[in-house]
Parts: C-alpha cells; sequence; structure tokens
C-alpha cells in the first residue's frame, strides 16, 4: 500500500512540475525557434499556457470515466508513457505548431490527477478520505515548487534539457507503476462508459443531479478562481510594490509551496481532528478573507515575504471540500468526481488569470483613478466571502 501511494503520489508530482519544468526556457525557447521577440515569445507562451489548461477542462472527466470502466492502473500508466513521449517530441520540436501539438497532448496527459485522486479515494475510508486528498495536494505543492528550481537549473544546459528531464521523469515512474500499482477498480465499483457522462457538461450534468454537489461544485469553482491569485499576478504585484528581483520572486514562491505542502501534506490532519471536515472548510474561508484583505493593502516587501508562508494556512480548503464531496458520491463514480472537480480547476486556471491581471492593469496604470496594485486580492476577498454565503446560505434555510 504504501509504495501505491507514493506511485500515485509521484504522479501529482509529476503533473504539478509539467507547467513549471518548462516555463523558465519558455521566452529563450520561443526566440530560439521562431527568432522573435520578447513580446512575441510572450504571446506564444500565453497560447500554449491556455491550450494546455483547456485540454485538462475539456479531458479532466472523460480520462476520470475511463479510469472508472477501465480501472485507474491502465489510465495512469497509459497517460505516463504518451507523457514521456510527448516531452520528447517538444525536445526535439522546430516549429511553434509542433509545440502546440505537444502542450494539447500534454495537457490530455495531465488530467490523470482526476484519476490519480480517484484511486486514493478507491483505497481510503471514509473518515480518512479527507486528510488523505490533502496528501494529493501536498504532492501538488512539491511539483509547484520543484518544476520552476529544476527548469531553471536545467535551462543552464540548454533550452531542450528540461523536457528530457521531464520525459525521463515520467518514464521513471511509468516503471515504478509497473511493478507496484494495483488494480483499485472493482467488478463492484466497476462502471459503463457513456461519453453523454464522459464529456464535461454530460458529468457536470450528472454531478448536478445531486443538489449539495451542486452547491459544493459552485464553492469549489469560486474558491479556485479566487485562490489562483498568487500564481496569476504575484510576480506583477510584487515586482510594481516592491520591486523585487526575479530571485526574490522566486524564493516567495517556494516558501509559499512548501508551506501548501506542510499545510495540506501534514497540518490538515490535526485541523480536521479539531474541527471536521466542514469545521475545516469554514475555517479555511475566513482565514481566506482575512488574508487576500492583508495582502491588498500591504506595502512593506519583508512583511509580504514574512506572510506568504503563512498565507498557505487557508489551503485546507480544496482537501476537506475533496473529502465532502467524494462521501456523498457512489463509489462507481469516483473517477467521474474527480474528473468534473479537475474540470473546474481547469475552467477557473483559464478565467482567473484573465479577471486578475485585468484588475491588476486597471488600477496600476498612469491613468487609473485609484493606485492599488493589491486590487486583485480584494476581488479574491469578495469571492471567498460568496464561498462562505454558498456554504452557509442552504443551513440557514433548513432551521427556518
Amino acid at each position: 500500500m504504501r509504495l501505491t501511494l507514493t506511485f500515485i503520489l509521484t504522479t501529482v508530482v509529476i503533473d504539478a512540475m509539467g507547467i513549471g519544468l518548462i516555463m523558465p526556457v519558455m521566452p529563450a525557447l520561443m526566440r530560439e525557434i521562431g527568432g522573435i521577440s520578447l513580446a512575441d515569445a510572450a504571446i506564444w507562451g500565453g497560447v500554449l499556457t491556455t491550450v494546455f489548461a483547456v485540454m485538462q477542462f475539456l479531458f479532466g472527466p472523460i480520462v476520470g470515466s475511463l479510469s472508472d470502466r477501465f480501472g485507474r492502473r491502465p489510465v495512469l500508466l497509459g497517460s505516463l508513457f504518451v507523457m514521456a513521449l510527448d516531452y520528447l517530441v517538444m525536445a526535439l520540436a522546430q516549429t511553434f505548431w509542433l509545440l502546440l501539438i505537444g502542450r494539447i497532448v500534454g495537457g490530455v496527459t495531465a488530467a490523470t490527477q482526476s484519476t490519480a485522486t480517484a484511486a486514493i479515494a478507491d483505497i481510503t475510508p471514509p473518515n480518512e478520505k479527507a486528510a488523505r486528498f490533502g496528501l494529493i495536494g501536498a504532492a501538488f505543492g512539491v511539483g509547484f515548487v520543484l518544476g520552476p528550481l529544476l527548469g531553471g537549473i536545467l535551462g543552464e544546459y540548454g533550452t531542450r534539457a528540461p523536457f528530457y528531464a521531464a520525459a525521463a521523469l515520467a518514464a521513471l515512474n511509468m516503471g515504478l507503476g509497473y511493478f507496484v500499482m494495483p488494480e483499485t477498480v472493482t467488478d463492484r465499483t466497476r462502471r459503463e462508459f457513456t461519453f453523454a457522462r464522459a464529456n464535461p457538461l454530460g458529468a457536470f450534468a450528472q454531478v448536478g443531479l445531486n443538489p449539495e454537489l451542486r452547491r459544493l461544485l459552485i464553492l469549489f469553482f469560486l474558491y479556485q478562481v479566487a485562490f489562483f491569485v498568487y500564481p496569476a499576478i504575484w510576480s506583477y504585484f510584487t515586482t510594481e510594490r516592491f520591486g523585487w528581483s526575479e530571485s526574490m520572486i522566486g524564493l516567495s514562491l517556494a516558501a509559499f509551496g512548501v508551506s501548501m505542502a506542510v499545510v495540506q501534506g501534514g497540518l490538515i490532519r490535526v485541523i480536521l481532528r479539531w474541527l471536521g471536515d466542514r469545521g475545516a472548510l469554514l475555517y479555511g474561508l475566513i482565514f481566506n478573507v482575512l488574508a487576500f484583505a492583508v495582502m491588498a493593502f500591504v506595502t512593506s516587501g519583508t512583511l509580504a515575504l514574512m506572510l506568504t508562508p503563512l498565507t498557505a494556512l487557508g489551503a485546507v480548503v480544496t482537501p476537506a471540500l475533496q473529502g465532502i464531496m467524494s462521501r456523498q458520491t457512489p463509489d462507481d463514480s469516483q473517477g467521474e468526481l474527480q474528473g468534473v472537480l479537475a474540470s473546474t480547476s481547469a475552467l477557473a486556471t483559464i478565467l482567473s488569470p484573465l479577471l486578475m491581471t485585468w484588475v491588476f492593469a486597471q488600477f496600476v496604470h498612469a491613468d487609473a483613478a485609484v493606485y492599488l496594485p493589491g486590487a486583485p486580492f480584494l476581488v479574491s476577498m469578495g469571492l471567498s466571502l460568496a464561498c462562505i454565503v454558498v456554504l452557509l446560505l442552504p443551513l440557514r434555510l433548513r432551521a427556518a
């Protein structure tokens, strides 16, 4: 069981590293391939990132439903195999279009986080699911830290080195999984695959048949949009407000990622033991409201750096919410649920950067009526308050 859990969590780490690993070399790679300016390279980089997120949105439910039918083992191993080949193709690519195809395929294979989470649900007792889902969040935090760090180091050896490293990691993990990953879907929990339920709209509709799950899914989406403010505008915000260098920005992001891993990998168990799933969920939302309010108006770079790891204390929301929703979902639909959550998160990843960077621009340009670089954090604070309303309002209605 321990080796199985290691393989599943390593798969999540590699998925999380996928974007960050190649980010440090993307500007140089874009200019190397097309001989274009940095501005044009940024546009192409944005296209590649968006395409990656769109594929995760579209294929999260499909991959999750395939794992409900054919099992977690073949889906995870097959995705890792394709991922390794995809990174090799990108390492050898000499055109933008081949890189674009590589990111499309990469977005599909990285949608296996839903399958990994479903596998965790398969092997975990109901009362321990939130804590185990916290390990998924911790693994994602580790990948969030390791990706940019490893990509930056390997980038010193050439723009293609991170791609070869990513291919090797995927292949090695596939080899580990081949020997240690058992099939966790049984004949009792196996469910027929139908595209009507596997496509994003069908999967959302199916999950939405349960009013409680529908309400929690709305909460999950609002929270994901709010929390994505950190990767969406952090580098711009800290440059504008504090004049931080790239290394200082990287250090603060690494501190945030490590803190998330600590909270979701260990501290969440203490919080769950004290407060329970719903209590932890409410605590996390309230903590985020306060953290966003402080970040919106902080003017000291030193204070911001000290607060950065503390903001991760609100990261208990996602695993607590996943635990509540998983317990309300039949065993034969765990992959479908996790696929819907992956698509919801991907949709937030598409929308949040557009919203947050637009708000940031409105409050820092030369003609802005009010200068407030932290304005996006106020938007996130409002979204977190909306999450609290969504969580508590039905309780008040039932009490009435």
